[in-house]
């Protein structure tokens, strides 16, 4: 659907959930919280303007793809998107610049087969409808996104959750058994279970930007805050981390949590 008010704006919806928005004319406006969250963690990874090697799992319309394009010019990325008709759509619809390869398959599949310490940032936003698919969300699948990343790369996940936040809790567990740096990035109402949300989980081998990436993401005009160390110890204290053996789906979102219209 094209925004109406924004020339070049558009909203790309699945189901009747909003997926991606993009602006053609204007590549580094970012509609959605949790996609400037994202920009403000590839903006400190690296110093302004140097390219980046990015795996995307999920593509939707290519918005975080798109704007490292725009603000990394020479980056190497890959998305991998499982719907093929959607890629089909995109491509037609709000075709996507040149240096950003979209392969059609599943996202764990395709990990397993990314070469080893190639990837400066990988980022997972994989939805089925408006739920993480359980086999994204274990230790098994942590440890392959780390073997993919260069020494010091960065792995960020986009999930959603809400009271009492016990999906992302045992998310932040898993994270924290595979990277030995890792943060919480949410807005304070859903780090507090207050209501239903975008969580964003963080992990490395080196230390993460803390410091920058905070003053950013308070500096929003829906500000998020970042919980590491001991707050998110806490947070995930008592938590068993997710296998294979036991995952399962993200729980839905509760009725009209995400409807446009």
């Amino acid at each position: 659907m094209p925004d109406l008010d924004r020339d070049g704006g558009w909203l790309l919806t699945l189901d009747g959930t909003p997926q991606s928005y993009v602006d053609l004319a204007d590549p580094t406006h970012l509609e959605f919280e949790y996609v400037q969250r994202l920009a403000h963690l590839a903006d400190t990874l690296a110093p302004a303007g140097q390219p980046l090697t990015a795996l995307h799992l999920g593509g939707g319309a290519l918005t975080l793809p798109r704007y490292l394009a725009a603000t990394r010019p020479g980056s190497r990325q890959r998305a991998v998107e499982l719907d093929g008709p959607l890629v089909r759509f995109v491509a037609e619809r709000l075709p996507w610049p040149a240096g950003i390869e979209v392969t059609v398959g599943d996202a764990r599949a395709a990990l397993a087969d990314t070469p080893a310490a190639g990837a400066d940032l990988l980022v997972a936003d994989v939805f089925r409808g408006s739920r993480t698919p359980a086999h994204l969300t274990t230790v098994e699948f942590l440890e392959l996104a780390a073997a993919a990343l260069r020494p010091g790369g960065c792995y960020a996940a986009n999930l959603a959750d809400g009271p009492p936040l016990a999906f992302a809790r045992a998310q932040a567990a898993t994270l924290r058994q595979v990277f030995p740096h890792t943060c919480l990035i949410a807005e304070p109402s859903v780090l507090r279970g207050r209501r239903y949300g975008n969580v964003l989980l963080v992990g490395s081998g080196a230390e993460l930007p803390v410091e920058e990436l905070s003053r950013r993401l308070a500096a929003d005009p829906f500000p998020a805050r970042l919980a590491d160390h001991a707050e998110l110890a806490a947070l995930v204290r008592g938590v068993r981390p997710v296998t294979d053996a036991r995952a399962e789906d993200s729980p839905p979102p509760p009725e009209g949590a995400f409807s446009v219209g």
